[in-house]
Parts: C-alpha cells; sequence; structure tokens
C-alpha cells in the first residue's frame, strides 16, 4: 500500500523555505558539501563532460552533497548511455535486420528508452528539470517579495 508523497530531506526544506509550514525534522542527518568533485575517472568522454557542466553548479545551489555523488554518476552515464544509442538509432534506423533477415526494433531503442527513463529519475533527484527544481529550490533570493504575505 502507498504511503503518500515522499518526504522531502530538512535540506530541501529549507531552500524552499519550508512553504507548507510543516515542523522540520532537526534530527535528520547532516552532510556537506563535496569539497572535491572531480569527474571520476571510469566515466566515459561523454559522462565526465556532463560531470563537469552540473558538478560546479550543483554545489554551489546546496543541492550536491557527499551522500548525493552516486546519484551524479548514475546520471552523468545515463546521459552518455542515451547519446550512444541515439548514435546507433540515428546510423542503422529504428529497425534492423536480424539473422533472418526479419524486421525487429533496433535494440538501441531499448537502451535509449530506459537511460531515458534512468535520466528522468535521478535528473529529479537532483533537481534537474523545472517541476523538481522549483520543489527544490522554492522561492529564490532575485524573486520581488509578494506582499500578500505581510497581510
Amino acid at each position: 500500500m502507498a504511503r503518500g508523497r515522499k518526504r522531502k530531506p530538512r535540506a530541501h526544506k529549507l531552500l524552499a523555505g519550508n512553504p507548507g509550514k510543516r515542523p522540520i525534522n532537526h534530527a535528520e542527518p547532516q552532510y556537506n558539501a563535496p569539497k572535491e568533485y572531480e569527474s571520476p575517472k571510469w566515466l566515459d568522454f561523454t559522462a565526465q563532460r556532463m560531470w563537469n557542466e552540473l558538478a560546479p553548479k550543483l554545489v554551489a545551489t546546496g543541492v550536491l552533497k557527499e551522500t548525493d555523488l552516486h546519484n551524479l554518476e548514475v546520471f552523468c552515464k545515463a546521459y552518455s548511455r542515451w547519446r550512444l544509442a541515439e548514435d546507433e538509432i540515428k546510423k542503422y534506423g529504428i529497425t534492423v535486420l536480424d539473422n533472418n533477415n526479419s524486421l525487429k526494433k533496433n535494440p538501441a531503442c531499448t537502451v535509449a528508452n530506459e537511460s531515458l527513463k534512468q535520466l528522468d529519475s535521478f535528473g529529479a533527484k537532483l533537481g534537474l528539470d523545472p517541476s523538481n527544481r522549483t520543489r527544490l529550490m522554492g522561492n529564490t533570493p532575485d524573486q520581488k517579495k509578494n506582499a500578500f504575505n505581510e497581510l
């Protein structure tokens, strides 16, 4: 049986300004931003490029913590795998011939679809899409103050 919406970590609530005004769990473990976040050597070139683009931004916004590095690794690898699969689809098409000269779905289509699911899932954990970024970050300091909040 479903338990409802997943709980938002304390840090995410604080970043969002605790819009629901629910009690904040002060006993939750606190983790620091990684001191070094150089891309792992086992990642291929495309995944490392994505890592090097995202890691500094996620650390600067306070989203990426030491315990979240694996989420970024999986996201970057899924991105690289998706790009590789899309190149294969572009090269060979959506359908390919099997050993019996029958058309079948290009296996790269399955890889692309699975990689997109991982991108969606792990990207959401890192706040990499507009709706999750809004949920994660809430109101930013540069937004104008709402005059109705003071009433």
